[in-house]
């Protein structure tokens, strides 16, 4: 590889689910061809990873279906458990707990997992090669399946971030902490998916990088000991969060620095929808975001190339 990798991965899903509803809805596929067409201004290839109520969306298949006979991006599985079929009831209100797969039966996480994939092959007549965990929970099981059904590539991996005080489930456990995971791109020990090992399946992790010094960690999360406050460690994502584009510049700036031959990138379909999210509500939050992703593509344009995940992996398997 000449330049690092630049992976764009955008989670495909209803409008504003930040919100507590009984329906979603799947407005914010009208907003993704503004997006596409920008990243193809640059070359770069976004990667949709679409849960069950776009893949059910007529307007969103044949906007995707375009995308991958263009060879101008991929399509993915992202599976929130709470509302993709099968459908069995884990908590008292599943659509307000937002329960993480990884916490339901293995019995229901294979249906769910096997639903997906099959509903996403026939929709877009491609293979499913790249996957995203919904609230990014993953765990060995998880990895097994994905191994079954052929996918080659994960994303859920979140370095330097601890998901265990979000809870979904409020029996549970809460999600999946990655603090102690490797930040670099690895083909997993399906045994432990935080290490590497021999398996064909390559995790991604995203680029995260810390806000602070390791000291100054290291203080925070004593004071925070002392006040009886439980919360992962500050960190700064590779992810809009509207006028940030100096600090995902550092980020990406950061991990290319530290050696690696990717960086990635992540959104929400529903983020380029004006109300779409909580944090770009209005159209003048829409216009600033797009003002900060052209400083943010443009810098990028220099220093990487524009890959799917399908394609980063291929390069990795040889």
């Amino acid at each position: 590889m000449t330049k690092p990798a630049f992976l764009i991965t955008i989670d495909t899903e209803g409008d504003n689910l930040w919100q507590n509803h009984d329906r979603i809805a799947t407005e914010n596929t009208r907003f993704l061809p503004r997006f596409q067409a920008l990243c193809e201004k640059y070359a770069f290839k976004p990667v949709y990873l679409t849960n069950y109520e776009m893949a059910m969306d007529p307007a969103y298949v044949e906007f995707a279906r375009d995308v991958i006979a263009r060879g101008a991006g991929e399509v993915g599985m992202h599976l929130h458990a709470w509302n993709s079929p099968p459908l069995t009831p884990l908590t008292d209100d599943d659509w307000r707990h937002k329960p993480y797969l990884i916490e339901y039966p293995v019995d229901q996480i294979r249906a769910k997992v096997d639903h997906m994939t099959k509903l996403l092959e026939d929709a877009f007549q491609t293979k499913m090669l790249s996957h995203r965990a919904g609230r990014w929970a993953f765990n060995e099981y998880y990895a097994s399946l994905l191994l079954e059904y052929g996918y080659q590539v994960d994303c859920s991996v979140t370095p330097r971030v601890n998901w265990q005080f979000s809870p979904g489930n409020p029996q549970g456990n809460g999600g999946t902490d990655y603090s102690r995971f490797p930040s670099q791109a690895y083909f997993i020990d399906p045994q432990n998916i935080a290490k590497p090992g021999a398996s064909p399946l390559l995790e991604v992790p995203m680029s995260i990088q810390y806000k602070h010094s390791a000291l100054m960690n290291a203080f925070k999360q004593g004071y925070d000991r002392l006040r009886g406050k439980r919360r992962s460690p500050s960190v700064n994502w590779l992810r809009p969060s509207g006028g940030n584009v100096a600090k995902m510049i550092s980020v990406a700036e950061a991990s290319l620095a530290q050696g690696h031959d990717y960086v990635e990138f992540m959104l929400h379909s529903s983020e380029f929808m004006p109300g779409g999210s909580p944090t770009f509500e209005t159209e003048q939050d829409i216009e600033g975001l797009y003002r900060d992703l052209e400083q943010l593509f443009d810098w990028l344009q220099q220093r990487t190339v524009g890959m799917t995940l399908a394609e980063y992996y291929q390069l990795k398997a040889n």
